[in-house]
């Protein structure tokens, strides 16, 4: 299941069942909720490990080392410090050890490629499990800058009218330019009811914030009837609750006077796999492609629909912005690829990108990018994300009160498709 991303709540150790199912969509990380999710897919090895040792002593210096890697130079400089360091008391060799680990998995300058010391990862594990104490906002990295992917919905980073692409410069004064996604993620989310300080900049104005830190619960699906014939879908995230919430909304639609439908992406950070995969099956035939996953030697699998294509029937309009990530990216593509389904709004994220998690035996865990998604049509979404086919921009200058997300007249974007659709 960015960007840490830790894309929607989801369970990344308990997909066992088949190759598709143990995948989790992350976009990026979602400070209070967990799994995210990230964007990107997370596929977990080795079981949980109970125990974490403290290391004492260096052992193994040579087992499992590489063919042709000099690592001399390595041990030069480990031995130079505890000979030489003017406090060796504060030579801690199992954060030695660690730090060494991060700087080596920093060095391949992919922010969905993290280690987790064991303490991290035995905390990192349970939080993709459910809900958590946050603000609402799922966060990565775009251009070198700790980047706000999407609040979500009623969370006090929503309320604040924090905004996707809203660049985070400190946390509790803080300067978080070189953290990792995780750290600031780390930094950012702590007990319910107590206080954190958000420096955010948009279009070179700086803001601080000051939010209370709530329990963050995400919801996935909510439909309206707009002029009594366009079914208007919001789909705020892939969770563990969205196959069943959309099949309850889609089977209301169907019964509905609805003859048109819109599906609004927007600020969604993506989620489970499977979910997006079942939901393009309400809109397609079965086995056609959904997504095409490449791994590191151009090999592609493929994803295909199994669903009976039910919602066929509405000319569909699909609404995206640059917060939809991840699973929200590979539905919009499929529907656009394979029917051509026209896209309303802004660029989206660019985050697919597929995580491995790999646990090892002293309960620390490496999440490391293994492959990437791409479209029907073979198109990169890490690469280029979803270009809408047209382009819908949200005035940064609005006046107070004169936008608002999902209501007709006040939402540019949303009339663009229901003119569209008429």
């Amino acid at each position: 299941m960015a960007n840490v991303c830790y894309l929607c709540p989801a369970r990344a150790t308990s997909y066992g069942m088949n190759p598709i199912g143990r995948k989790i969509l992350i976009a990026a990380v979602i400070l209070s909720l967990a799994a995210g999710f990230g964007g990107g897919v997370w596929v977990t090895r080795n079981g949980a490990v109970n125990s974490l040792p403290v290391i004492r002593e260096l052992v193994n210096k040579r087992l499992g080392q590489p063919d042709n890697v000099d690592f001399s130079v390595f041990w030069d400089a480990w031995d130079t410090l505890n000979k030489k360091y003017v406090d060796p008391d504060k030579l801690d060799t199992q954060k030695m050890l660690y730090g060494a680990i991060e700087g080596m998995v920093n060095s391949i300058g992919d922010p969905y490629t993290v280690f987790f010391e064991p303490v991290v990862s035995e905390k990192f594990q349970e939080e993709i499990s459910g809900s958590f104490g946050g603000v609402g906002i799922e966060i990565g990295k775009r251009s070198g800058a700790i980047t706000v992917i999407a609040p979500l919905k009623d969370t006090p980073a929503d309320r604040a009218g924090i905004k996707a692409g809203d660049k985070i410069l400190k946390v509790d004064g803080k300067v978080v330019a070189d953290l990792t996604i995780d750290s600031v993620v780390s930094i950012i989310r702590g007990k319910k009811g107590t206080k954190v300080a958000l420096t955010l900049s948009r279009d070179g104005t700086v803001k601080d914030y000051e939010l209370t830190r709530e329990t963050i619960r995400v919801p996935s699906i909510k439909w309206e009837l707009i002029d009594g014939k366009v079914a208007y879908l919001q789909i705020y995230t892939f969770n563990k609750n969205v196959d069943s919430d959309f099949q309850k909304a889609a089977e209301e639609i169907l019964k509905s006077s609805a003859t048109k439908l819109i599906i609004d992406l927007r600020n969604n950070p993506g989620g489970l796999l499977d979910s997006a995969i079942n939901l393009a099956g309400w809109f397609l035939d079965t086995n056609q492609i959904v997504t095409m996953e490449e791994s590191r030697d151009g090999s592609r699998q493929e994803f295909k629909s199994e669903g009976r294509g039910a919602l066929k029937i509405y000319p569909t309009i699909v609404l995206i912005n640059n917060g939809s990530a991840s699973a929200s990216e590979i539905l919009a593509g499929a529907l656009h690829d394979n029917r051509n389904i026209q896209l309303v709004g802004e660029k989206s994220f660019g985050k697919g990108s597929v995580q491995e998690l790999e646990n090892f035996k002293n309960g620390s865990s490496l999440k490391v990018t293994i492959a990437k998604w791409l479209t029907p049509k073979g198109r990169s979404i890490s690469d280029l994300g979803i270009e809408p086919n047209f382009e819908v921009k949200i005035p940064e200058d609005a006046e107070e009160g004169s936008i608002e997300f999902g209501k007709a007249g006040k939402d540019p974007q949303l009339d663009k498709a229901i003119q569209l659709l008429k």
